[in-house]
């Protein structure tokens, strides 16, 4: 017998459950899937912890070693033992917590925004230089405008046009547009990534000879 069999047919039967039990109104099938969906989260749940004691060990082997980047590594595991003892202990409504939060998280998410605007302007730039046609210039003005309409200027502040209306359109219109048609492609992918393990044409969970 086969090794994959026995995880092919528990799989299967896993998914098809879920799957009537999300569509038709049955009360003994939906409070199965949903009694399932909420194992699964444990489950994902556990998976989160065993990554962060993965991550745990591999930082404090590099520094007991003293291997290259045992510094950071070092400064890794401080803020993780940190937080992680200020989190069980306050939860996160602690004043520490929120200190954290404000001067630590906010100015490395703002950091990462600024560059990506600085990325995607220098991307732009270098994609009108190998290919001059009139989507890269297209992306490259929406690029700027987005900008100006997001900063205030020296000795002009904002401008109005700008703030007001262009980037209201901008956020409201093609930006929300793709924002959709990428949750679109990736519900999509996950609907026939999950048709493909239900009717066991994939098999990530086992042999597939």
């Amino acid at each position: 017998m086969k090794s994959w069999l026995v995880p092919t047919a528990f799989a299967i039967a896993i998914g098809a459950l879920i799957l009537i039990g999300s569509i038709l109104p049955i009360p003994l099938l939906r409070s199965i899937s949903m009694q399932l969906l909420q194992w699964g989260m444990i489950l994902a749940g556990i998976a989160v912890l065993v990554g962060i004691g993965n991550l745990f060990a591999v930082h404090f082997s590099r520094v007991r070693r003293r291997q290259a980047g045992a510094l950071d590594s070092l400064t890794l595991l401080v803020a993780l033992l940190a937080t992680l003892f200020i989190g069980v202990l306050g939860g996160p409504s602690h004043p520490w917590m929120q200190v954290a939060v404000e001067a630590i998280i906010v100015p490395v998410e703002a950091s990462l925004m600024a560059l990506l605007a600085v990325t995607l302007l220098y991307a732009a730039m270098r994609l009108l230089r190998r290919r001059a046609d009139w989507m890269s210039i297209l992306f490259l003005a929406i690029v700027v405008l987005w900008l100006l309409s997001s900063v205030s200027l020296p000795f002009l502040g904002e401008i109005p046009i700008l703030s007001d209306w262009v980037r209201p359109w901008l956020l409201f219109s093609p930006v929300a547009g793709g924002l959709r048609g990428l949750l679109l492609g990736v519900a999509l992918g996950a609907l026939v990534t999950g048709l493909r393990v239900l009717f066991a044409l994939d098999r990530p969970y086992g042999e597939k000879t």
